[in-house]
């Protein structure tokens, strides 16, 4: 047979995972994946994602790419690798790709969804999907701030204090923050909109064309300093305009992060 591309949508807990990119000696997303794919072709397979995600950080919409050669049909491709992964992970879709497709340069958008809870007491069974916050948090204050971090500006400030790239300039198509339901029953990161004010679930959702290291937990904890009254919602053009990391609020935790989906 000849070789030809299958691109798999991907989700997982990364709780216990040092992140998507394979490191010597780490539990990795692309790690483990790999080996499933590898023991079930019977040969050596490269697994290229869309989205380095971090320690910790979660994916319903994670994108891999491979190239095989296998008279396993693609549409049996999902299961049969699931089957070989452990419980906190799953392929959800396995669809030929046409050759030449650059499973990250085709990128158009990445859309991730932050959860908080503000409730007095921990949320046990949830607590690895979730920062918790014992506050109230001042939601129409958040929004406020997130509108001014879209379009397409220079967010040196919201990137790791190790960035490395020069370029840092990014485009941010939506950035919402919202009292939200999360339905535990169905999808540990479902969200749906709700108008109860005293809600203790709170959603933040930022879409973009690419992101930074660290982009979207450093822009979640600088909405929480305005959440929690520390900042005005203008205080985001001061951010921006400082290019430095400094002038943000603190890292938000892993916990809370999951990669909802990318669109090509």
């Amino acid at each position: 047979m000849a070789l030809h591309n299958v691109k798999l949508t991907i989700t997982y807990d990364g709780t216990e995972y040092h992140g998507w990119q394979i490191q010597p000696g780490m539990r990795t997303i692309q790690g483990v994946l790999r080996e499933a794919i590898e023991g079930l072709l019977g040969c050596k397979v490269r697994v290229c994602g869309a989205s380095r995600t971090d320690a910790g950080v979660s994916a319903l919409g994670q994108v891999g790419l491979i190239q095989i050669d296998s008279p396993i049909p693609t549409e049996n491709l999902a299961k049969a690798i699931t089957d070989r992964l452990p419980p906190d992970m799953a392929v959800v879709e396995a669809v030929e790709a046409p050759l030449g497709f650059d499973v990250i340069g085709a990128v158009k958008s990445k859309l991730y969804r932050y959860t908080i809870y503000t409730g007095p007491v921990r949320p046990v069974l949830q607590i690895r999907r979730c920062w918790h916050i014992p506050a109230k948090l001042d939601i129409a204050a958040m929004a406020a701030a997130a509108k001014l971090l879209v379009g397409t500006k220079d967010f040196k400030s919201f990137a790791a204090g190790d960035e490395k790239r020069e370029d840092t300039v990014r485009t941010i198509f939506c950035c919402e923050v919202y009292s939200s339901s999360i339905d535990y029953t169905q999808n540990t990161q479902y969200a749906q909109r709700t108008t109860q004010d005293d809600n203790v679930w709170v959603s933040v959702d930022v879409e973009g064309n690419s992101f930074l290291y660290n982009m979207v937990r450093n822009i979640v904890g600088t909405l929480v300093e305005v959440g929690v009254g520390r900042w005005k919602p203008e205080k985001i053009k001061e951010i921006l305009e400082a290019r430095d990391r400094t002038a943000a609020g603190p890292l938000a935790p892993a916990t809370g992060l999951c990669l909802m989906h990318i669109e090509y």
